[in-house]
């Protein structure tokens, strides 16, 4: 099949590349996002292969259809970048990778609290200066903690299991009770998770009833100075109201791997640019802050597992077999 790869960085190619040898596909990559403008590039390609930044709205379904594009396939878990509906009316099938290495996620988001508790980050930043004065840098213990996990999924539960390595009480909420965490975290209500934590860790998909459950709302019912680490989806968190509760003192510091306006951000250097997103600029100043560009995930066995799970669809829809990893349309 032809397949034309946008949001394409050297280590997808890298990654597609050596996968590749054993489908045997034609490849095109593109740098740029998918947009309905930016469809036309793949014009005579069989199918894409987008990632979460990509925009496969409505308009950009319709110009792939015209391109001659028969499959949508996106490197990633979550499809809330890809119009569903539009998707199914254009006949056009849409298949994800429902999993990769979730070990590179969980082993990611237990860096990010050890950072953000002993406050890695800025003695890091001061030893590379020769200041190796300790005045401000008095960390915590996660022995002394409750930490909070909203979702336990595979993610979620690797998380929660490496967690308990540190002796600290866990707390979890799921949809639904899993057995297999009896004994090494607290099943309870969100409300319960919100109170009682001293760090909460969101680890959730992106859904109409989890968009921005951190909120103006929902931040006064944390315990006072709590710490949020979110390796999940950006739109989880009201940046804006992030902003605020950090400056009130009620949330006593972030750990963010993902944003919700990062596309045009993140995967791209920016560091000679005047960047407009107000909100994304006045987390970056704060010192307890600390901002990675949506790499929890980026291991050297997850992307073989991204592109092994990507390709291997393509080939299925090419040898006409059911696709494994299909993504089925929306019910009315």
């Amino acid at each position: 099949m032809r397949i034309t790869l946008f949001s394409a960085r050297p280590y997808d190619r890298e990654s597609f590349d050596l996968v590749n040898q054993e489908h045997g596909h034609e490849i095109a990559y593109r740098e740029e996002l998918l947009t309905a403008d930016s469809a036309a590039r793949a014009e005579g390609s069989d199918g894409v292969c987008i990632y979460v930044n990509d925009q496969a709205n409505s308009g950009a379904i319709e110009a792939l259809k015209a391109g001659g594009c028969r499959i949508i396939v996106t490197r990633s878990m979550g499809t809330n970048q890809i119009d569903l509906a539009a998707a199914t009316a254009a006949g056009l099938p849409v298949a994800r990778v429902p999993h990769y290495s979730p070990h590179s996620v969980s082993e990611f988001t237990v860096g990010l609290i050890l950072m953000l508790t002993r406050k890695i980050h800025r003695a890091y930043l001061r030893s590379r200066e020769f200041d190796f004065n300790l005045t401000g840098l008095t960390g915590s213990e996660l022995s002394d903690k409750t930490i909070g996990v909203m979702g336990a999924g595979q993610i979620g539960g690797l998380l929660l299991k490496a967690l308990s390595g540190f002796g600290c009480r866990l707390l979890y909420y799921d949809l639904k009770e899993r057995a297999d965490l009896k004994g090494i975290a607290e099943y309870t209500k969100q409300r319960t998770l919100a109170r009682e934590s001293d760090i909460v860790v969101l680890i959730l998909p992106l859904t109409p009833e989890t968009h921005h459950l951190v909120n103006d709302e929902t931040i006064p019912l944390l315990k006072r100075g709590a710490l949020i680490v979110n390796t999940g989806r950006g739109a989880l968190i009201d940046a804006r109201a992030l902003v605020d509760g950090i400056k009130s003192g009620q949330i006593g510091g972030a750990a963010l791997d993902v944003y919700e306006d990062e596309a045009g951000i993140f995967y791209s250097d920016r560091s000679s640019d005047v960047l407009q997103d107000d909100t994304f600029c006045r987390l970056m100043t704060f010192p307890n802050v600390i901002v990675t560009s949506h790499m929890a995930y980026f291991t050297d066995h997850a992307l073989s597992d991204i592109a092994q799970s990507a390709l291997m669809s393509f080939t299925e829809f090419e040898q006409g077999k059911p696709l494994t990893n299909k993504v089925e349309p929306p019910k009315n």
